[in-house]
């Protein structure tokens, strides 16, 4: 597979799958230059369906037929349905098409024997900023995936945000890290949000205020070239506000409590495989 033009216009696309992570991965085909007419997808919900195809131009069809007409299958279904969507597919997936599963927990292995062992899998760990096109993906090859498989799908992704790759057996690692990671940040605004109103100010000031300090924290992350480290002793002068509220922090177990979190998240991912 290349991303040549030629290539990724006449690319036969099947999304199982078009939920919150689906419908983004749609848009980012879309973005990358995937036309709208050569991208099928399977939606039970006949509501759901009727508003992908009036928001992109994709087209409904069965599951035995995205299987068997796509070059590029999509799996974004939840992980105890993987099994049964799976054994639909059996025997109708075309032997040259590359399956990409950002399916939770679930192994590439998993998918390769369920479908008799033959097909090039890739496992991605997305997360939901990819809605923004400023996600974060994870890909692990399976057995019979190639290199070029790996800088195609990483070239199609990179529209919707920052791609990387790894050796499957961190994949749930990664899910702890990057793929419930956004939720974490959610939690810490909210709290954040709740504590600006208990010290006096009203909630559109609160959010405002801890939604932009997220946003330029975030910025200067990944602009300055420093790390979080020497990022946050430049900010904390001795004796000082932040020192204060940082030393709240240190003595409730911050950094303990987040890889206790973490793990706990790790562990998830693992049993869901």
């Amino acid at each position: 597979m290349s991303n040549s033009k030629a290539q990724i216009d006449s690319l036969k696309v099947g999304i199982l799958g078009v939920g919150v992570m689906g419908e983004a991965l749609l848009a980012g085909l879309i973005a990358a230059g995937v036309p709208a007419r050569n991208i099928s997808f399977v939606e039970k919900r006949a509501e759901r369906s009727s508003e992908i195809v009036a928001k992109f131009g994709a087209q409904p069809r069965d599951l035995e037929d995205v299987a068997r007409d796509s070059d590029l299958l999509l799996l974004v279904v939840k992980p105890q349905d993987l099994g049964d969507v799976l054994d639909s597919c059996k025997g109708q997936v075309k032997s040259s098409a590359l399956l990409v599963s950002f399916v939770a927990g679930k192994s590439t292995s998993f998918i390769e024997n369920r479908l008799g062992g033959v097909s090039s899998v890739i496992r991605v760990m997305p997360n939901t900023p990819l809605l923004i096109g400023k996600g974060m993906s994870v890909l692990s090859a399976g057995t019979n995936a190639s290199s070029q498989q790996m800088e195609f799908i990483t070239g199609l992704l990179s529209s919707s945000g920052d791609v990387w790759s790894v050796e499957e057996e961190l994949q749930d690692a990664v899910t702890a890290v990057s793929g419930s990671g956004p939720a974490y940040f959610f939690a810490f605004v909210e709290a954040m949000v709740s504590s600006g109103q208990s010290l006096g100010l009203d909630e559109q000031t609160s959010t405002r205020l801890a939604i932009q300090t997220i946003i330029g924290a975030a910025g200067m992350l990944q602009e300055s070239g420093k790390s979080a480290t020497t990022l946050r002793e430049n900010v904390t002068s001795p004796n000082g506000t932040t020192a204060a509220a940082l030393k709240v922090f240190t003595e409730g177990g911050l950094a303990q409590l987040v890889e206790k979190a973490m793990t706990a998240a790790r562990d998830r991912s693992v049993e869901l495989g």
